[in-house]
């Protein structure tokens, strides 16, 4: 933890920040997190629920002569996604984010920051704990699981929220007000193989493929940043037909929602195409710094003899596999006809595991549209219709339709203009936001998402701006002051 970022303004927001990044918290085993916050909510006497998913409630009632607003649900999600670089020992399950101030930004030592909740968490703590902003009811409604497939937001009881106004605050761009998402739906293709052993007289090699940016598979997928299972696709795809390499193992990306950015390659070649093969992956890499010298200027490709493993796919399921993946779309698939510049469908080949006998290859497909959003996944099942793989899709999650005449919409909208004499941008994003699916179990609440500028989230190069920080808190209490009334 850092003093220099628990000495930021507003510090109140800050120090529970850096509070909550004490907390390990990975999606999928939010337990102790969970814990963190229910006990927040009871040490301030609040009415604290906890469901059986492990999502947390806690209510605050209005502060004196704001009885009479309507109901608020400050909405976050507890759990945050964990990349580190590859040269960085940390242990996600035991230590807490070392965040530091470096500039106008706070970073993370070499691991995501977890910005993506964590400031939203941060502020619906802040406005908790105060005893001098004045505030309708409030209720802060935090999910898990939210990085992984929204399990918590679709684990949520029918109206258990009461409020009328959902704000939704895991948005990514001070200045922008959100009211629409994309939806999304898993594509997990597996199966196994007899491994056999490597051939007499071939050379082995391990490759490392680094330097890439990664970042958010949604709203970052625009941006054509490489993807390291599609590069390493590559590479193997050339080598394979070329120089009769043999695979042996292909550990690419980790997290569904994240572009990859880091694979590691073991293989094999006849020795006396050894040397050609050495040279070509030195072209190649060459080739692929070029391809990729604006959105990733760092990219690398490492070779080095090895001696580690013993086996390779048998030649003909290699040829069916590379040639799937291959020619599995990949990014910006279809932009949107009704706003200008923004991705409707895209998908991401973000986990290519191939090792000891088992393939698992995973991708995840984002649109606005669901008849994209279905079209697509069937296309990535065509793909690999030569194989003996299963392809299964799961966890499809709705979308979150636009309503321009939203009532909170008008109010957060003339309060920026108040503030800061401009007038918001009113979007709609290719990411998931849990509203899509809370708007199902509460279809009365009028939402909108908004927060501070985050960059590269999901990555290690993760950020938050200081200066939007202080703009986002602002921003936030002029609206609770400003709730409408109930009728």
């Amino acid at each position: 933890m850092s003093a220099d970022v628990r000495g930021l303004e507003p510090k109140v927001l800050w120090n529970h920040f850096e509070d909550l990044n004490a907390v390990p918290r990975p999606s999928k085993k939010e337990e102790r997190v969970t814990a963190f916050m229910r006990s927040f909510g009871e040490t301030l006497g609040f009415e604290t629920e906890v469901d059986s998913i492990g999502n947390v409630l806690i209510r605050k009632p209005a502060t004196s002569e704001m009885e009479g607003k309507m109901g608020v649900v400050l909405q976050s999600h507890l759990d945050m996604v964990h990349q580190k670089n590859s040269d960085t020992v940390f242990d996600f399950e035991t230590q807490g984010i070392e965040s530091y101030v470096d500039g106008e930004w706070v970073k993370a030592k070499g691991t995501t920051l977890g910005s993506d909740n964590g400031m939203g968490v941060a502020a619906a703590m802040s406005i908790l704990s105060s005893t001098d902003i004045p505030h309708g009811p409030i209720e802060a409604l935090f999910t898990v699981d939210e990085e992984t497939g929204m399990t918590g937001a679709f684990a949520l009881q029918q109206n258990w929220c009461k409020g009328d106004i959902l704000l939704n605050m895991d948005y990514e761009d001070e200045g922008e007000l959100c009211i629409g998402c994309a939806g999304g739906i898993d594509t997990n293709i597996k199966g196994s193989y007899q491994k056999e052993e490597v051939p007499t007289d071939y050379k082995k090699y391990h490759i490392t493929l680094k330097g890439m940016k990664g970042g958010h598979s949604g709203v970052e997928i625009h941006l054509q940043r490489g993807n390291s299972n599609k590069v390493s696709t590559h590479l193997l795809w050339r080598a394979s037909r070329d120089f009769g390499l043999r695979l042996m193992r292909f550990d690419g990306g980790s997290l569904r929602n994240a572009i990859p950015r880091e694979a590691f390659l073991d293989v094999c070649v006849p020795s006396a195409k050894a040397a050609e093969f050495e040279a070509f992956v030195k072209a190649f890499e060459a080739e692929k710094k070029n391809d990729l010298a604006v959105t990733d200027p760092n990219f690398v490709i490492e070779l080095k003899a090895s001696s580690d493993l013993n086996s390779v796919l048998p030649l003909e399921i290699q040829k069916n596999l590379l040639n799937s993946i291959y020619a599995a779309p990949n990014g910006v698939y279809k932009w949107s006809n009704d706003i200008e510049n923004l991705v409707e469908t895209s998908t991401n080949l973000s986990r290519v595991l191939i090792e000891d006998g088992s393939v698992l290859v995973q991708m995840l497909t984002r649109s606005s549209v669901d008849n994209s959003k279905n079209e697509l996944a069937r296309m990535i099942e065509s793909a690999f219709g030569a194989t003996d793989l299963s392809v299964e899709h799961a966890g499809s999650y709705p979308g979150w339709a636009p309503n321009p005449k939203s009532d909170i919409l008008k109010v957060a909208q003339g309060i920026y203009k108040k503030l800061y004499n401009k007038i918001p941008e009113v979007m709609a994003i290719h990411a998931g936001l849990e509203c899509g699916i809370i708007g199902n179990t509460h279809p009365n609440l009028d939402m909108i998402a908004f927060g501070p500028t985050i960059r590269n989230p999901h990555s290690p190069d993760e950020m938050v701006n200081i200066e939007t920080v202080q703009k986002f808190w602002k921003y936030l209490l002029e609206i609770l002051q400003n709730i409408p009334s109930k009728n």
